[in-house]
Order: C-alpha cells, then sequence, then structure tokens
C-alpha cells in the first residue's frame, strides 16, 4: 500500500507492510526491545544500589550511556508499534516522541567520547586523575552534553512552532523526522550539525586511542585493558554514528532498490537504532569484574550475599 504524505514544500512517499510482514517485523522489535531494557534496566538497578558505582564517574558516564539507550529504544519500538497499529500520529504527540530519541541519539555519540577521555586521563595521567575525574565535574559534563544535543535539535522545534498553523500540530501525519519538521532549510541544518558531531567525536577518539596506545608499550596491564575498551567504545561509536548518516543511507539504498523501502527502513533502523544498545552491557556488565559480580545477583534474580566490594577492574 502506498500513501502520500504531504505538506508545504515536501512530498513523502509513505509504503505500508502486508500484515504478515507487519506481524513479524513488530516481533522482532518488541522481544529486541524488551530484552535490551532488561539487561540495561538491571545495569541500573546495580549502579543505584551500590555505592561503589554511583561514587565513580566512569560508572556515571556508563549509566548515562545505558540511561540513554533505554530512551531511545523505547521510543523506537513504541513510534514503530504505533505506525503499525494507527499508522498517523496526531502532531504535537509526535514531535514529543521525536524529541526524546533526538536527544538520546545525539547523547549516546557525545558520551562515548567523554568515557573515551577519561580513559586516556586515567592512564596517561593517573596521578591527576582523582582531582580532574570528579563526581560533580562529571554530571556537569553531563549537562554540557545535553546543552549542545539542545543546540542541535531545539531550533527545529522553535522554527516549526513559528513557521506552522495551529491547525498542522492538531492534524496527523506518519511519524518521521521529515513530517513534522518540514522546512527544507532545516535538514540542511541536521546534516551539518551531524558532520560537524562526526568530526568532533571522531578526532577525539583517535587522539585518546593512540595516546593510550603509546602508553600500552610499557607493557602495563592497565594500559592495554584501557585500549581494548577504547576499542569497544569505537565500535560502539561506529554503530552509533551511522545515525549521523542514517537518512543518507536510506535514500541511496532507496534511489538504487525503490521497491524495497520497506524493507531498507527497518533493516537500517535495526542496525542502527537497537544492535548498538547490545554493545553497553558487553563493554561494562560483562567484561568489567565488580560490574560483573553485582549484576549476576539482580539479572538472575540471586539472593546470595557472597559479593563483596572490589576495586574497579576494567579501565
Amino acid at each position: 500500500m502506498n500513501v502520500s504524505n504531504t505538506g508545504r514544500n515536501f512530498t513523502t512517499a509513505v509504503y505500508r507492510d502486508t500484515l504478515n510482514t507487519a506481524i513479524i517485523k513488530n516481533v522482532i522489535t518488541v522481544f529486541l526491545c524488551i530484552s535490551i531494557n532488561y539487561i540495561n534496566g538491571m545495569l541500573v538497578h546495580t549502579f543505584r544500589k551500590h555505592q561503589i558505582f554511583s561514587a565513580n564517574p566512569r560508572y556515571i558516564l556508563y549509566i548515562h550511556l545505558v540511561i540513554n539507550d533505554i530512551m531511545l529504544l523505547t521510543m523506537f519500538t513504541l513510534v514503530q508499534v504505533l505506525s503499525y497499529i494507527v499508522f498517523t500520529l496526531n502532531v504535537s504527540l509526535c514531535i514529543v516522541l521525536l524529541m526524546i530519541a533526538i536527544f538520546a541519539n545525539l547523547n549516546n555519540p557525545l558520551t562515548l567520547a567523554v568515557m573515551a577521555i577519561e580513559c586516556y586521563i586515567a592512564i596517561c595521567f593517573p596521578l591527576h586523575h582523582t582531582q580532574i575525574c570528579t563526581v560533580k565535574k562529571t554530571y556537569i559534563v553531563i549537562g554540557l552534553i545535553w546543552a549542545m544535543s539542545a543546540l542541535s535539535i531545539l531550533p527545529d522545534l522553535f522554527v516549526t512552532l513559528a513557521i506552522e498553523s495551529t491547525d498542522f500540530f492538531h492534524s496527523r501525519v506518519f511519524c518521521l523526522r521529515e513530517s513534522v519538521f518540514r522546512n527544507p532549510y532545516l535538514t540542511e541544518k541536521r546534516d551539518i550539525s551531524y558532520i560537524v558531531f562526526l568530526v568532533i567525536v571522531w578526532l577525539t577518539l583517535f587522539y585518546t586511542y593512540f595516546r593510550i596506545l603509546f602508553a600500552a608499550q610499557a607493557a602495563s596491564a592497565d594500559a592495554k585493558k584501557a585500549r581494548n575498551t577504547v576499542l569497544l567504545h569505537g565500535f560502539q561509536l561506529l554503530l552509533c554514528m551511522l545515525t549521523y548518516v542514517f537518512h543518507l543511507i536510506i535514500n541511496g539504498l532507496t534511489y538504487l532498490f525503490p521497491k524495497g523501502v520497506l524493507a531498507i527502513r527497518f533493516t537500517i533502523a535495526i542496525f542502527v537504532q537497537v544492535l548498538p544498545r547490545l554493545l553497553s552491557p558487553v563493554v561494562y556488565g560483562l567484561r568489567d569484574k565488580t560490574f560483573r559480580q553485582y549484576l549476576k545477583r539482580y539479572l538472575f534474580c540471586s539472593t546470595s550475599d557472597e559479593t563483596r566490594p572490589q576495586k574497579t577492574q576494567l579501565q
């Protein structure tokens, strides 16, 4: 089925799946969402229950990443399921859902970059790490991350509020960013801001990795662990950064395979929005010995009290 979503200065073709295909896609998405959010929820619960984590800047940044993962995955699944059940959503509701998802989407790469910097400081400036990386400064950095994300997305909202009629916000659309932020200049601004974020984050990652790599040549076990951690951050960041070229990938593949637009959108969305959320539990929840010991108690509903606080193993 093909439905046209039209508005000022744009025309978007919206397609619908067959019933069987829609059921399969939603079952896959909901299953992944529930599974990943359950694990991530246990990570947040473990963090909140033990001061050994809440007093450590590294774990604070990590949980900020996990919370954004939960927000993003929940919004992605909710929008997808609603789009199949009711097809179109009220514009105002769609904007709220999209804003939450976009904030989380922009926060994640920035958080990964900050985590790489913290790792670099711990290895290259170990004597100053506790003075530089404090809990208070960590929360300030998290606030700056949200501020940077706000500077990227809030102008879209303000422009839309200024140029669109009141009737538009009471109308119904297929919930896509292009359907509610319809001004073509906003699309150009989005692409430019994504490129800027892309350059900043990757330069940060490369710099921290190579500095840690040089430190690892001294055969320090902590430096080698940190190097491997930054590599995992890099892979996770690579997947997260695909969100910055998400629309370019969609448009390019749709141009080459116009009949496969629905399969392309679903597949790319799974790889870009869902799979990166799987890596967060691996990087800390499984690799870090301290976190793993505490996490087992909650993940498998264990009542054992054998776990004792110990020094963080992951650098």
